[in-house]
């Protein structure tokens, strides 16, 4: 399969450089190069209706990824055991960091937590939610157009015990209209919100269990 011209493999973008800063080091890297366009996906803001209210305050740590994914590079399967990046475009963040914002507001979003905050915020938890971001990635080799895969683990830590109550993995997969940039990203939104919306639908039951056993401290 030919590869596209707007995907880079890591190794090809190093062995580049290095060839530029050999040639001429009065050259700055990069300095005739355009800057990435920056792109960013949306928080989830419908849930379900009949979702309770929870009186607990909640912390979402930064997710954990592979190296691989811990970039602002957006990532590409061009063969499921190959991972490359798409060229001249990037997050407005890393993606374990892009995920756990959009993760606090879609909670926020949701009205249905007391308080939801990130790690280092300084807020006295009752849960803890610890994700780890598994795969963030469009995928050429399962059909004509880029399949967006998003897969998502999280436990459900009470404290201050530091118990594990709960664990579940979320995945979803949508695929792009089109091999466009544009259309992969609206299908990586999209995807996004789907792991989202079921997180958080998933967390706030969870602790309305615990609560109903009196394991929260706060109650509305």
């Amino acid at each position: 399969m030919n590869r596209p011209a707007h995907i880079v493999r890591p190794t090809l973008l190093i062995f580049a450089a290095a060839l530029a800063l050999g040639a001429c080091q009065s050259i700055v890297p990069g300095a005739n190069r355009p800057p990435p366009r920056l792109y960013e996906l949306t928080p989830k803001s419908t849930f379900d209706k009949s979702l309770p209210r929870i009186g607990a305050q909640i912390i979402v740590e930064t997710p954990s990824a592979s190296s691989g994914l811990t970039t602002s590079r957006i990532a590409v399967k061009e063969r499921a055991v190959t991972l490359d990046y798409y060229a001249q475009s990037e997050w407005t963040d890393v993606a374990p960091n892009l995920v756990q914002t959009l993760l606090v507001e879609s909670f926020e979003n949701s009205k249905r937590a007391l308080a939801v905050a990130r790690d280092g915020s300084g807020l006295r938890a009752d849960y803890i939610l610890k994700p780890d971001l598994r795969e963030f990635q469009a995928e050429l080799y399962r059909g004509p157009q880029p399949s967006i895969n998003v897969r998502i683990n999280v436990k459900l830590v009470r404290m201050p015990s530091r118990e594990i109550i709960a664990s579940q993995t979320f995945q979803a997969r949508i695929t792009a209209k089109s091999g466009n940039l544009d259309d992969v990203i609206q299908a990586f939104d999209e995807s996004l919100g789907k792991v989202l919306k079921r997180i958080v639908e998933w967390t706030i039951k969870e602790v309305r269990t615990e609560g109903r056993k009196g394991n929260i401290r706060r109650r509305q």
